[in-house]
């Protein structure tokens, strides 16, 4: 057991060291993020299973808060209302889900922020399209190989892992990173 955990911790720390070899790619999501922020436009998030969770965390935080008490900023999560996406999950089936929100939501000048382990999934490659086409941003925080939207999006950044617990470990620590810039650009009110 105490080598598997050291195992563990060993592969998450290359994984994570592995983040230095993109860091002009992480500066440029960061870059992207804040100037949509700072124009007056929404940062949408999106994605599956325990990258959701993700996807949730980073909006949280822009509307509420990361470290300190600034003002609150504009960001949907869509996949945070549960009977919305019964919904249209139900009415026009998965694949539906992100490109059928970012249609209502989605303006030119707004940023859509997917992260996914494998970058598959047909509500993902639609959204894109569908970004691509009205002037919305799009950033995927990936790993594996890139998967379905590999060199689809403005910006992409795939962790070099095949193993999920590891890339979302490190999507973990891309999105402190794009709230630490936030933060810098938009310092406490106190």
């Amino acid at each position: 057991m105490d080598k598997q955990i050291a195992e563990s911790i060993a592969k998450s720390a290359e994984v994570i060291l592995s983040l230095n070899e993109q860091r002009d790619t992480i500066q440029a999501i960061c870059h992207e993020i804040v100037g949509a922020l700072k124009n007056g436009n929404k940062i949408l998030t999106a994605g599956h299973g325990g990258s959701a969770a993700e996807a949730l965390h980073m909006s949280e935080e822009l509307v509420g808060r990361f470290m300190g008490d600034r003002i609150p900023l504009p960001s949907i999560c869509l996949v945070s209302d549960g009977p919305l996406l019964t919904c249209i999950a139900n009415d026009y089936g998965f694949d539906a889900l992100f490109p059928r929100q970012l249609q209502a939501h989605g303006k030119p000048g707004d940023v859509l922020v997917m992260f996914t382990t494998s970058g598959n999934g047909k509500n993902f490659v639609d959204s894109v399209n569908y970004a691509n086409q009205n002037g919305i941003k799009t950033i995927a925080i990936s790993g594996k190989t890139g998967g379905d939207i590999k060199d689809q999006t403005t910006h992409q950044l795939i962790v070099k892992s095949h193993e999920t617990a590891r890339v979302q470990e490190a999507h973990t620590l891309l999105m402190h990173i794009v709230l630490e810039a936030v933060e810098r650009a938009f310092p406490p009110v106190n």
